[in-house]
């Protein structure tokens, strides 16, 4: 298997890239004989960074040299348009060629889903691709899709992104039939806009989604679903939400011990940080573009080595519980109970 990562997309590139790779190597030892990781980017940016990396390191990682980098504040269309050398167009190139079985990238996300959708195209079936990302609840894993591919969804685009999510959700974290819940302002049938509404009666239609019916914020951490599911752009703003809050109770708690009970603070610091791990992206690694025609994992720009390494791990395993073929059968299955 040949897993490609974009060496240039975190804000620690390339230095987090290559470390990530090496600790997916040598720590992890994620790889077995044969598989290759090829980081794609300048090379002498990325040979600097692999300066005393252990003996070994060339019988599994690769280095494809490009000459572009797309920033995170550049337009993606236009980028990648203007710099067909960079490192996430290249990345999605090489997948589309067949050199490549997976791509990583930690890079500007409007860019990997535009290049993901104009070189891999979508899945048969597939209208909209959706990121999903699965984050921890004190219940267990949650995934909620979209969190950030698609601003403009339309109610098709959330019926599919139920089917997907939950799928993933039971072939990742084997959880078997996952509730499937549509986020909005109330879980009363005549609460949401007519997006809501169109989907909610698509989703309870659907014979493929175990739904429940609306669900709202704060149900995230009530288990009440498995799944959650959203347009990009509310996606995108609850799970960002949820990463500073947990971040932001953790300091007010800090701070009140250190003033209340200062000689406790030390005793408690390992519960604390046990505490922030479960919200950590860094330990799931990305989020996969689901409904493309491959595999592409989209990591948090601020994403340490552990996001790359366990990135990698999260390709090996969406190739070998064989995510798209179920996507594709899944989806067939439910067009033919439409037309029956």
């Amino acid at each position: 298997m040949r897993i490609g990562i974009d060496a240039m997309g975190s804000d620690g590139a390339p230095a987090v890239e290559v470390r990530g790779a090496l600790a997916a190597v040598f720590e992890q030892k994620i790889l077995e004989n044969g598989d290759r990781l090829v980081l794609v980017g300048p090379r002498q940016a990325i040979l600097k960074h692999l300066d005393g990396a252990p003996a070994g390191w060339r019988d599994f990682i690769e280095i494809h040299d490009t000459s572009q980098v797309i920033t995170m504040s550049e337009q993606p269309v236009e980028a990648l348009r203007a710099k067909p050398d960079s490192s996430i167009m290249v990345l999605a190139r090489m997948h589309r060629d067949g050199e490549l079985d997976g791509c990583i990238s930690a890079g500007n996300t409007g860019a990997c889903v535009a290049s993901a959708q104009m070189m891999l195209r979508r899945l048969p079936g597939v209208h909209r691709p959706g990121i999903t990302i699965i984050t921890p609840m004190f219940h267990g894993p949650l995934a909620i899709c979209d969190v950030g591919a698609n601003i403009m969804a339309k109610p098709q685009h959330l019926m599919q992104y139920g089917v997907m999510a939950s799928l993933y959700l039971a072939t990742v974290c084997k959880i078997r039939e996952p509730r499937v819940g549509l986020l909005s302002v109330g879980e009363e049938d005549a609460k949401g806009n007519e997006l809501i509404k169109k989907t909610r009666q698509l989703l309870r239609d659907d014979p493929n989604v175990n739904f429940i019916g609306n669900v709202e914020g704060r149900d995230f951490f009530r288990n009440t679903c498995d799944v959650v599911v959203c347009d990009g752009f509310v996606g995108n703003v609850v799970i960002k939400l949820m990463e500073g809050m947990a971040g932001g109770i953790v300091k007010i708690m800090t701070a009140a011990m250190r003033k209340q009970m200062p000689d406790s603070v030390e005793k408690v610091r390992s519960s604390i940080e046990q505490f922030l791990m479960k919200w950590d992206f860094n330990e799931y690694g990305g989020a996969p573009l689901l409904g493309v025609g491959g595999i592409y994992i989209i990591c948090h720009g601020a994403s340490d080595h552990r996001g790359i390494m366990n990135a990698v791990k999260a390709v090996k395993q969406f190739v070998s519980q064989r995510v798209n073929e179920q996507i594709i059968s899944r989806l067939s299955n439910g067009r033919e109970a439409h037309h029956a």
